[in-house]
């Protein structure tokens, strides 16, 4: 298995740490309550997903 000859800056590698981002996830908003939720997920305000009630909620 391939070693490398000699050890890389720190500043290399901190700088292509600091390239990665995490982006916000989509939300949609739910057909019944009209409240945002994650797509394909069941809704945590109505417990509803595809147009039937899949989870109980108070």
């Amino acid at each position: 298995m391939p070693v490398p000859k000699r050890k890389k800056p720190r500043s290399r590698t901190r700088s292509r740490k600091s390239q990665w981002k995490g982006s916000i996830p989509p939300y949609a908003d739910c057909p019944q309550c009209h409240k945002p939720r994650l797509p394909h997920r069941a809704c945590p305000n109505c417990g509803t997903y595809a147009g039937r009630q899949v989870v109980t909620t108070e």
